[in-house]
């Protein structure tokens, strides 16, 4: 006979430690439950620790400190003209309602604090409800000193998107680095900023000033550590206990052994979506017809764990989203090992000076918009059987200026860049279409076409600069349109752009209570999810900066109080579930 597997016993077992999962941690023993978290990976932070860190809460706390004026029905317009014939009514209700109480909680209760975005500005601001700004908040840098010994656990942040393995802030901290050969004060910024990375790598092998995601990530963690919360590390969840149609725990690995949680108020599924499960991008994903042709950079651990226990006991998933994943246009860097980064291009699209085109020489749309519109341009005008594929173009003083990609701003040489082939050169545009395999005659029309509106801050092709999200991205010392510049000085530039994402949208179905649905539509008795294992409430579409982060919190925190009531109406180890 086999032997028996050793048992522990809580009120809450969390899968994963991303913002969803220790949101919900942290909301559950702060209502007197009893949790355990357990993080697949060797170190925690999940794809948080790797993201920007924005969060998108309409009607936030700091935004009505700051008096921007916001309510839940504009929000509530916007979502249901962005997700269109997806709008799940009640869970946008649900997040539109306990999104600012999280906040609030969050900031009263915990070491999370945030700052506000007052400029940063939906994505589709002009539309029906959107707000030119104050809807998303970013975590406030955080000294990882106070996490102590668990700080080399921190999972670090993504490598192609530090400076030598620095983090830089978003907003004003960014333009300081922009600006560091033209301002006397940026350069003293960030050579204080340098100086003390280096003695960070000197007494501690790593970065201890950390900024967005990490930063979240990091005060999320330092929140459970405080309150005792037990974090198994290497630890996967492999199965699901379900008794009499509820579920009760779930079998955990730990240090190669399989241990029996048994989860008296529930479990929550937080594994952070499918980026990296290639059969399920094959399906899902229009421009990876193997599953290869998309390059995540999502935590390799991140392949759809979730998705398939919440199958296993007999959960419904959404998979008919338009969009079943939150797109962004990367670059792959190599690397002396012979492998290659990833580096996703939020900002360097927007700037004076640079254009998108495809291997047919053409533009294809707005560059100054959002990621994910630009990536699902690149998916409606590449021929089908082609790859998904375009180029972002510059001249030699925009690259210097500005940098490009991974590519960063003069005074950093460019030679490594261009002898790894990351960063292509021509001396003309015909020579620079040769290297990259573009339509010579096609790209020198394209930018002759562009040069000559841009030399008055137009776009009429595309419009760029016409909203405030485009603005916003753009260079506003740039006049008269901060977002337009003649590409006129050789030698040009070429950098190739595929298709990635920041987190999946399609997942598992549920309710305005985080709680798990069958095909039925019923709850499943226990189980719970958040983050990007969750549908995502945007319908398969991106509103603005933080729309995942946004509701993983809102809903691990909504689940957190859900399970805290069950608790406490069935306080005993074996009363029914409901």
């Amino acid at each position: 006979m086999a032997a028996a597997l050793a048992m522990v016993e809580c009120d809450v077992l969390v899968a994963g430690s991303g913002a969803g999962g220790l949101a919900a941690a942290i909301t559950a023993r702060k209502l007197g439950l009893e949790v355990i978290v357990a993080e697949k990976a060797a170190v925690y932070g999940g794809t948080t620790a790797r993201s920007g860190g924005w969060l998108w809460i309409p009607g936030n706390p700091l935004a009505r400190e700051a008096g921007i004026a916001d309510d839940a029905a504009a929000a509530r317009r916007y979502l249901a003209h962005e997700a269109g014939n997806f709008f799940d009514a009640a869970r946008v209700d649900a997040f539109l309602a306990a999104g600012p109480e999280m906040v609030a909680f969050f900031q009263r209760e915990t070491a999370v604090q945030f700052v506000l975005g007052p400029q940063f500005s939906d994505y589709h601001p002009d539309a029906p409800g959107g707000l030119a700004g104050g809807r998303s908040i970013c975590a406030a840098p955080f000294d990882a000193r106070a996490l102590g010994p668990a700080a080399r656990n921190l999972r670090p942040p993504l490598r192609e998107i530090t400076f030598l393995g620095m983090m830089i802030g978003s907003g004003a901290e960014l333009l300081h680095f922009f600006n560091v050969t033209r301002s006397p004060v940026s350069a003293a910024y960030v050579a204080r900023l340098l100086l003390r990375y280096g003695r960070d790598r000197l007494f501690h092998g790593r970065a201890m000033r950390l900024t967005n995601g990490n930063a979240l990530a990091a005060r999320l963690a330092k929140s459970a550590f405080d309150l005792g919360i037990p974090l198994w590390l290497a630890a996967p969840v492999t199965e699901l206990i379900r008794e009499d149609g509820a579920v009760r725990g779930a079998i955990v690995t730990r240090a190669g052994t399989p241990v029996r949680v048994m989860a008296r108020a529930g479990v929550v599924l937080a594994c952070g979506g499918f980026p990296q499960d290639r059969a399920r991008r094959q399906a899902l994903f229009p421009h990876a017809p193997t599953g290869r042709e998309h390059f995540s950079p999502a935590p390799e651990e991140n392949t759809g764990d979730g998705l398939r226990l919440a199958a296993a006991a007999g959960a419904a998933l959404t998979l008919d989203l338009p969009n079943a994943a939150a797109w962004v246009p990367v670059s792959r860097v190599p690397r002396r090992d012979g492998s290659f980064g990833v580096f996703p291009h939020f900002i360097d699209r927007a700037k004076p000076g640079v254009i998108a085109v495809t291997r047919a020489g053409l533009r294809f749309c707005n560059e100054a918009n959002s990621y994910h519109d630009f990536v699902q341009a690149m998916q409606r005008t590449i021929p089908a059987g082609e790859e998904c594929a375009a180029f972002l173009i510059t001249d030699h003083p925009t690259l210097r200026h500005y940098g490009l990609g991974f590519v960063k701003p003069f005074p950093v040489p460019l030679g490594p860049a261009l002898r790894s082939g990351y960063l292509l050169r021509g001396e003309s545009l015909e020579a620079l279409a040769a290297k990259a395999g573009i339509d010579a005659a096609a790209l020198a029309a394209t930018i002759a076409r562009y040069n000559e509106a841009a030399k008055r801050g137009e776009d009429p092709a595309f419009g760029r600069g016409s909203t405030a999200y485009n603005r916003y991205l753009g260079d506003p010392k740039h006049q008269p349109n901060p977002c337009v510049g003649p590409l006129a000085t050789p030698p040009f530039y070429a950098i190739k752009l595929v298709p990635g994402d920041l987190g999946t949208f399609a997942g598992i179905r549920s309710d305005a209570e985080a709680r798990v649905l069958d095909d039925s539509g019923a709850p499943i008795p226990g189980l719970y999810a958040a983050g990007n294992d969750l549908a995502s409430i945007m319908g398969g579409n991106y509103p603005g900066g933080g729309i995942t982060l946004g509701p993983a919190m809102t809903f691990g925190f909504i689940a957190a109080r859900h399970m805290a009531k069950r608790r406490a109406m069935a306080p005993t180890p074996t009363a029914a579930m409901s």
